[in-house]
């Protein structure tokens, strides 16, 4: 359902609405790692986040017919401003359900965009049921934020820009909520990097990836991490699948570890990043021993921290 073709297809649809982010060192923060890291800004994406490759793909895909039905679906925010966005650009009619509790601001931006927000239930799993109700009433696409082969496709062209730039990295470490981008970091590596490990990081607190990935087969678990990207309590079959044929490990980080990456980000790399955008740098940071002395791309997500998130900071 997903290869490195599509991958190579996307590229060439993202890339007429998108130039590729830049890829940065910064000494200070090398020194603080020990070792030589590279920041793939998906920060500096117009809607804040890597998620927006996904959305211009999929939409692309879809015929005039499907489009004009729109599409539904389920998200704490980026995925959400993401699948906006490239409605917005395809002119397709978007419905995005989040949970009660999502953040004002990220609601109103992802309304600045054409969509239209519905706020339901307490979590992820309550707004995925509204949502596949209202595709159900509508006829508009369901889209799922972890089991749709054309985001898989679209977030996996950061990959090449990474590996085409720099082959020679020792090991990539990515943020895990769906999956979604470290299945696309392992399908191409695999072509273009083969001796690079792809390491996927997950907040301890939301650990129903990292659990369903160790033990080959899905699972639900609690969801109390404060990292919004992160929040997902259940594995998704598309990634889990993907992953498991090539990621090389799977760390676990507190969602403190990841308050600690947000600052170094901030005070050496001049990078204001959400906690998932943050979450690759914590587990890098967690443990030296892996990885002293070597080449190691992060990869900041995203950089749509709100208000709340911010002060907490300090």
């Amino acid at each position: 359902m997903f290869s490195f073709a599509d991958v190579t297809r996307a590229r060439t649809v993202v890339h007429q609405h998108l130039p590729p982010t830049p890829v940065r060192s910064y000494p200070a923060l090398d020194a603080a790692a020990g070792a030589t890291v590279l920041v793939k800004h998906e920060d500096r994406q117009p809607v804040g986040a890597f998620k927006v490759r996904g959305g211009l793909t999929l939409l692309a895909a879809m015929s005039e017919e499907d489009r004009s039905r729109g599409t539904v679906s389920y998200s704490t925010g980026n995925h959400a401003r993401s699948l906006a966005y490239a409605s917005r650009i395809y002119d397709a009619p978007c419905t995005v359900v989040m949970p009660a509790a999502a953040a004002p601001a990220k609601a109103k931006a992802i309304e600045a965009l054409g969509a239209q927000v519905v706020l339901h239930g307490d979590d992820l799993e309550a707004a995925q049921r509204h949502a596949e109700k209202l595709a159900g009433q509508s006829g508009a696409r369901l889209v799922s934020p972890g089991d749709t082969p054309e985001l898989l496709a679209g977030v996996g062209t950061l990959y090449l820009e990474i590996f085409e730039a720099r082959p020679d990295l020792d090991a990539i470490l990515v943020p895990v909520g769906s999956g979604t981008g470290a299945s696309a970091a392992t399908v191409v590596a695999r072509e273009l990097a083969p001796d690079c490990r792809v390491i996927g990081v997950q907040s301890s607190e939301s650990r129903a990836a990292h659990d369903s990935w160790q033990s080959g087969e899905l699972v639900q678990r609690p969801n109390r991490t404060r990292v919004a990207g992160l929040a997902t309590g259940r594995g998704y079959a598309l990634p889990q699948s993907v992953m498991r044929a090539g990621l090389a490990d799977f760390l676990l980080v507190t969602d403190d570890e990841i308050a600690a990456a947000q600052r170094l980000l901030a005070t050496t790399a001049d990078t204001v990043a959400e906690g998932a955008g943050a979450a690759a740098l914590a587990g890098l940071l967690s443990r030296p021993d892996l990885f002293a002395g070597t080449r190691v791309a992060v990869v900041c997500t995203g950089g749509n921290a709100d208000e709340s998130e911010l002060a907490m900071l300090g």
